[in-house]
C-alpha cells in the first residue's frame, strides 16, 4: 500500500516557530525521533546555505554569459592555483566522476580558456594550464569573491579573517586538513593569520 505525504499539514508543522526552535518538534514534525543530545543547528546550517548561495552567485552570473556553470568555475579556480595539475589530482581535489569532468573539461579546452600539455615525465600524464583568456576569467571570478570577503571582513573584528581560516579548517575532516592545508597554502607565507 503507498503511502502519500500530506504536505499542507507538514508544511503548518514545520513552519511552526514552536516547532522551529524545538529539535524534538521538528523530528516529531518530519515522523521520526531527534538523536539525543544533538539538536539539529539550524541557524548555522541555514546562514551556511545562504552565505554560499550568494557567494557563487556573483561568479554565477558571469559565468551564465559564457553558459558556464560551477563546475566550470570549480575547474578554472584549481587549474589556476595549480598550473601543471594532472586530470587525475583535479578528480582527486574535487570528488567528482571522471564523465562529469570531461564534460566540463572539453567545454573549456573546446573555447580555449583550458590547454593540455603532455607530461615531461610520463608522456601518458595530461597536464592541465589555463590560457591567457582562461586565467583572466580565472582572476575576474577570484576577484569577485574577494570583494565580498573584503567587505564581509571589514565589518568585523581585525582577528575575523584568521577566525573564519580557523573555522573552516575545522570544518573539513580530520584526516583531509593536512592535504588541503597543503594545497591551500603551496606558500607558507601566503598563509594569513
Amino acid at each position: 500500500m503507498e503511502q502519500t505525504l500530506d504536505t499542507k499539514a507538514l508544511n503548518t508543522r514545520v513552519l511552526d516557530p514552536k516547532v522551529l526552535q524545538e529539535p524534538q518538534a521538528a523530528a516529531e514534525a518530519a515522523g521520526r525521533e531527534a538523536p539525543s543530545g544533538t539538536a539539529p543547528m539550524y541557524d548555522l546550517i541555514e546562514l551556511l546555505f545562504f552565505a554560499y548561495r550568494d557567494f557563487v552567485g556573483d561568479p554565477d552570473r558571469l559565468l551564465e554569459s559564457l553558459r558556464f556553470g560551477r563546475a566550470h568555475h570549480r575547474v578554472l579556480h584549481f587549474i589556476h592555483r595549480n598550473p601543471g595539475l594532472t586530470i587525475a589530482e583535479l578528480l582527486d581535489i574535487l570528488r567528482i566522476t571522471k564523465q562529469s569532468l570531461n564534460r566540463v573539461l572539453k567545454e573549456l579546452l573546446d573555447e580555449r580558456f583550458v590547454e593540455q600539455r603532455t607530461g615531461t615525465a610520463d608522456r601518458r600524464q595530461r597536464r592541465l594550464f589555463l590560457t591567457a583568456k582562461g586565467s583572466t576569467l580565472a582572476l575576474d571570478l577570484s576577484v569577485l569573491q574577494s570583494q565580498r570577503f573584503t567587505r564581509a571582513l571589514a565589518q568585523l573584528p581585525e582577528s575575523a579573517r584568521a577566525d573564519a581560516t580557523r573555522f573552516f579548517l575545522a570544518m573539513i575532516d580530520p584526516d583531509e586538513r593536512p592535504r588541503v592545508e597543503a594545497l591551500v597554502w603551496r606558500d607558507r607565507e601566503e598563509r594569513q593569520e
